[in-house]
């Protein structure tokens, strides 16, 4: 969900960064930060996962589980004294608010390099669990146990604090979801605006033919992916996806100024938010807050937005559930094949376009969807054709169309046999 939970160490002085004097400021600098154009170049990936006890999968996981288990390699929200050294790939591990732990691959613009180290350093992660009796789930929410915080941070405690006042579901996006994040390069000019449309776009198919997550502590959602629900319901309507336009980074920016803040980092005390207050409220009105708002707050808050697609200079895709073992290959060779060329970016856009705006119906009937599975079949006959493109071994090339194409086929004879 985010790679720091806000320690108070970490803020020595209420004031850091250029003050932020007024929303046009504000709105140059989100342009500046969230969309970095360049050539389609690198990608990255966040693997998450939530974290069971092998002989009691219901059991509670304690921080000095996870303490003991990553050792070195735990983060300084679990161990203030651990150096935080990466696994043997590269990649960080991190730990979110109900214990699911997460591996960030470092960017690479070799897709084949990309998944042996994320699987490299997913394989050692699970050595570091194994002997402590701890196992990764399978599953993009907790199949086992009702949503918990084990991990106290200033940030986490004023997030769920402004969550539960919203409903259940933000609480459950802190503290029980597990996904699969795909990070790939914007892409410049016009270009820029078809990958924004195109990532969008996918997420509904992507989300009906990898929907993992139907099952929440012991009970069937009646949902194919009711982690996406739950993040979707969060905090709206910063959390919806945007309905497509001529000047995303435009709309975007809007978003992002007119959400209410989550938090407000201080030295001291709680960091709790003003009611109702948005970061553009803030620039408005500072003695609401009591100083005036920086760039660096702009950052922090804008790291506490959770839309499908979030901007970072990248495009940080997060609308995936995790998968069961190595699964997660299969859609992060999709995704990256899809948007390896502006004319199959063009094609997605084609394929899609009956179902962009599908994202419930998605997240609750998943492939059962006859537009969907119709898109569903254009999008993987493109991704299988665009997986020559990529510099994958063939045999990882030829597993993954087979995957993809055996999703198809059983959704197709589901809707026969219905």
């Amino acid at each position: 969900m985010e790679k720091s939970g806000g320690s108070r160490a970490a803020v020595d002085d209420e004031v850091h960064g250029t003050p932020v004097l007024s929303r046009d400021q504000a709105e140059g600098y989100v342009a500046m930060v969230c969309f970095k154009h360049g050539p389609p170049r690198l990608h990255g990936v966040e693997l998450e996962w939530t974290l069971h006890h092998e002989d009691d999968p219901a059991r509670a996981v304690e921080l000095t589980d996870l303490a003991r288990a990553l050792g070195p390699h735990a983060p300084t929200t679990v161990d203030p004294h651990s150096p935080h050294l990466p696994l043997p790939a590269g990649s960080l591990v991190t730990v979110e608010p109900g214990g699911q732990v997460e591996i960030s691959s470092a960017p690479t613009p070799s897709v084949a390099f990309l998944l042996e180290a994320a699987a490299t350093d997913a394989a050692a992660l699970g050595e570091l669990l194994a002997p402590h009796g701890l196992r990764r789930g399978e599953h993009g929410l907790d199949p086992h146990r009702a949503p918990r915080r084990i991990l106290r941070t200033p940030r986490y405690d004023a997030m769920e604090d402004f969550f539960a006042a919203i409903g259940p579901h933000g609480p459950r996006m802190m503290c029980s979801t597990a996904s699969l994040q795909v990070c790939v390069d914007l892409g410049e000019g016009a270009e820029a605006v078809h990958r924004w449309d195109a990532v969008h776009a996918l997420g509904p198919v992507l989300t009906a033919l990898f929907g993992n997550s139907a099952v929440m502590a012991g009970s069937d959602t009646g949902w194919a992916s009711a982690r996406l629900r739950s993040t979707l319901a969060t905090a709206p309507p910063a959390t919806f996806a945007p309905v497509r336009c001529a000047d995303p980074v435009a709309q975007y920016t809007r978003m992002a100024l007119d959400a209410p803040l989550l938090c407000v980092r201080r030295a001291q005390g709680p960091w709790t938010a003003p009611p109702g207050l948005s970061f553009a409220g803030w620039v408005a009105e500072p003695h609401r807050v009591g100083r005036e708002p920086t760039t660096a707050d702009l950052d922090y808050h804008l790291s506490t937005l959770f839309p499908p697609v979030r901007p970072h200079g990248y495009l940080e895709v997060r609308y995936l559930d995790a998968q069961a073992g190595d699964g997660w290959v299969t859609p992060v060779a999709l995704l990256t094949a899809l948007l390896s060329r502006g004319t199959t970016v063009e094609r997605v856009l084609e394929a899609t376009e009956e179902t962009a705006d599908r994202w419930l119906s998605a997240a609750r009937v998943g492939l059962a969807d006859p537009a969907l599975t119709r898109a569903a079949a254009a999008v993987v006959e493109l991704a299988v054709s665009a997986l020559a493109g990529l510099d994958l071994p063939g045999a990882v090339a030829e597993e993954v169309a087979r995957q993809l194409q055996e999703r198809i086929d059983d959704a197709t004879s589901r809707r026969c046999s219905a």
